[in-house]
């Protein structure tokens, strides 16, 4: 269908549409962790040059005050390593196998976290942790999507709730735009999703990190860098949490401690499903705005006339394509053509389930028939971890 509009050679198929998208956000990805390694790089290699040439100080040292050859000296250095990786410690740390600790151990791995402070050393225990990990691992994010169906359920019940208290702006806006209509029928957007995670992720980060810093004894700027890095499952091990053999209520800080990972690594796993909409529209828009481009050099060289560009206000037309009303602009579009970020941004007028159905048609390259909703019911469909969502909001948008 684009190839008709376009002469042929103006625009991707719907194949070449998808891997348009796939190659260029590989190609994004790729400059970004090119260019994060470099900052990182800049930053912490002089840092890691200075601490080894310190060790290298320090062990040469302590060989002459001690008459041991530098061979002897390593080798049990190695033997040292090999016990700390068992879970011992010279310092006061706490058992790492008893029941609190192996508690702890499987909320790292169900959660995905891995910190790595922990890991099982007899085959028995390597073979339970596969079958252990698939299933809890499956579960827990099954977790995570109904917790994220359940908040946003809540964002929908509250933006009802005011819309419900100003019944002639409702009434306005119904009229004007079906964005709108949606919007003031207690539908949530996508910018107010983002901002209700983002701000609870942002308030359960700094919270927890006071509590960590006081408790662990780091400095609050280190207890932030845990949160941020254990919440969002990274879990790179540097600091963990809990080790130390005494805590002042420490049962107490235990179930806090649990309670605290739990809660951080569903508000940020939310928090990343909303940005991935964001950053697919980002790459909608720019394959559009590329497309586009292509076909305004085509019809200058005496191409055919573009009729399937992509972009608010035109209608493409064909077989398998059904015109719907862009809630912007008053004109018509084909339901199957991305959605450009202005859409997106302009005056909140794209609600998140009628964003995720656009996503969905625009990934498939064609609208879906047969089980398409009527027009007024936004909540149906949806792609990725918001399909459990987008069924729940549909009931309770019936409910109404």
């Amino acid at each position: 269908m684009a190839g008709r509009g376009c002469g042929g050679d103006c625009g991707p198929g719907r194949a070449n549409e998808d891997n348009a998208r796939f190659l260029l956000l590989g190609a994004l990805l790729a400059l970004y962790l090119l260019g994060g390694a470099a900052v990182f790089s800049a930053l912490e290699r002089p840092h890691e040059r200075q601490a080894r040439q310190r060790w290298e100080e320090r062990l040469a040292g302590f060989g002459r005050r001690h008459n041991l050859s530098r061979d002897a000296l390593r080798g049990f250095l190695r033997h040292f390593e090999e016990a700390a990786a068992a879970g011992v410690r010279v310092d006061g740390a706490r058992p790492r196998w008893d029941f609190p600790g192996a508690f702890y151990f499987v909320g790292t791995v169900v959660s995905t976290i891995g910190f790595g402070m922990a890991t099982p050393a007899t085959v028995g225990g390597k073979v339970f942790l596969i079958v252990y990990g698939l299933l809890g691992c499956s579960s827990t994010l099954l977790f995570f999507n109904l917790f994220l169906e359940r908040l946003i359920t809540g964002i929908a019940h509250v933006t009802r709730w005011c819309s419900a208290r100003r019944p002639g702006r409702r009434a306005g806006r119904r009229a004007r735009s079906p964005g709108r209509a949606a919007a003031a029928a207690g539908k949530p957007s996508v910018r107010v999703v983002l901002l209700a995670l983002g701000a609870a992720s942002l308030a359960l980060c700094c919270g927890a990190a006071a509590l960590y810093a006081a408790a662990e004894g780091w400095g609050y700027l280190d207890a932030l860098y845990f949160c941020f890095v254990a919440f969002s499952t990274i879990g790179f091990g540097d600091l963990v949490s809990g080790q130390q053999a005494r805590y002042d209520g420490q049962g107490l800080y235990r179930v806090a401690n649990f309670v605290l990972l739990l809660s951080g690594v569903c508000c940020l796993y939310s928090l990343f499903n909303v940005v991935s909409i964001l950053v697919r529209q980002a790459v909608n828009w720019a394959l559009g705005r590329a497309a586009g481009a292509g076909c305004r050099r085509g019809r200058g060289r005496g191409g055919p006339p573009r009729r399937n560009a992509v972009g608010p206000g035109r209608v493409r037309s064909g077989a398998r394509g059904a015109a719907e009303t862009d809630g912007s602009s008053g004109a018509r579009r084909l339901s199957g053509e991305m959605v450009s970020m202005k859409d997106l941004l302009a005056a909140n007028k794209a609600s998140l389930a009628a964003l995720q159905k656009q996503l969905s048609e625009a990934a498939s390259g064609r609208p879906r028939r047969g089980s398409l909703p009527p027009a007024d019911d936004e909540f149906s469909g949806g792609v990725g971890a918001f399909a459990v969502m987008n069924g729940r909001l549909a009931e309770t948008s019936a409910g109404r």
